[in-house]
């Protein structure tokens, strides 16, 4: 009888699968660059032309954030949408398996003065990331400025975490699970930067309802809690690949002023103002396929 206690066997065939994902991630690293890309739009449309349930949901995201937009002009931006997203992990896998020194010919860095201005308080930093498609190669790019930490989501499959904790551990400092609320304020208040994407709906009890794009989303409270925790200086970061497709911009804003105000939905509308204008600029680059208005204010229906 096995002890239900003991590490799980990664050589159990359920695990093959994800052998095989693992592999096929470190070889597409290292693919050459227009060949990447490639691969990357392949998958994206593959997902774009069979994924049902996820066009549905990114359909309805566009809808409902772009109604200035005719449903022509829609269906472009969700195609474009699932490229992006399908270049996003090979952009992924570059990310967690290789050296970003190699890519640092790639990258223009904007704002840097913001973020040392805000280190030179003495009270670490709160970094406003975005779940652009982009995201964990922003990790990768931004660990050639500067050192921070990650607050993350862990993932089920735990053969996929290791590989996943692992490779964010050459990227960032510390990966802390994001129910790790202590752990966050520690290392802030040791004066470390952490990233941290709130663009997520994580629940009725852990946010409040401010519009995004015009419309009430669930945003989650915790940004402005930790900024109170810890005296902490907010710094949106946004990233971006470029038109050419083979470059990519990093960019801090100022620290934000006057936050947290000590009202909620201030808060969190002022948070989501941020996120929005940074997708405004490259909206087919955000990670429109997961159901940003799960939750809905009492009464209301469902959007998915």
């Amino acid at each position: 009888m096995t002890d239900s206690t003991s590490p799980p066997s990664f050589a159990h065939p359920r695990y093959w699968p994800t052998w095989l994902a693992i592999g096929l991630m470190r070889l597409g690293a290292w693919l050459p660059w227009r060949l990447k890309l490639a691969v990357g739009r392949t998958i994206g449309w593959l997902a774009w032309r069979f994924g049902k349930r996820r066009r549905q949901i990114t359909e309805t995201n566009l809808r409902l954030c772009f109604p200035e937009l005719s449903e022509a002009e829609r269906d472009r931006l969700v195609k474009r949408t699932f490229l992006a997203n399908g270049i996003g992990i090979l952009e992924t896998a570059t990310g967690w398996c290789r050296d970003p020194e190699h890519l640092r010919h790639r990258v223009t860095f904007r704002g840097e003065e913001h973020m040392h201005q805000a280190l030179a308080r003495g009270k670490g930093a709160l970094i406003i990331g975005i779940h652009f498609s982009t995201l964990d190669l922003g990790g990768a790019l931004h660990s050639l400025y500067f050192p921070a930490d990650v607050v993350y989501r862990p993932h089920d499959n735990p053969l996929f975490e290791r590989f996943m904790t692992r490779a964010r551990s050459h990227i960032f400092g510390r990966a802390i699970d994001r129910r790790d609320l202590r752990g966050v304020v520690r290392r802030i208040k040791a004066g470390h930067a952490v990233w941290y994407s709130p663009d997520q709906d994580f629940g009725r009890e852990a946010s409040v309802f401010a519009p995004f794009f015009g419309v009430e989303a669930a945003t989650i409270k915790l940004t402005a809690k930790i900024a109170r925790m810890t005296g902490a200086p907010v710094m949106p970061l946004i990233f971006h690949r470029n038109p050419d497709d083979r470059t990519y911009t990093l960019e801090y804003l100022p620290a934000l002023e006057d936050f947290p105000s000590g009202d909620e939905v201030a808060d969190a509308t002022r948070i989501n103002a941020v996120i929005e204008a940074a997708i405004r600029r490259h909206p087919e680059q955000y990670l429109w396929l997961h159901r940003r208005f799960k939750t809905r204010p009492r009464g209301e229906a469902k959007f998915y």
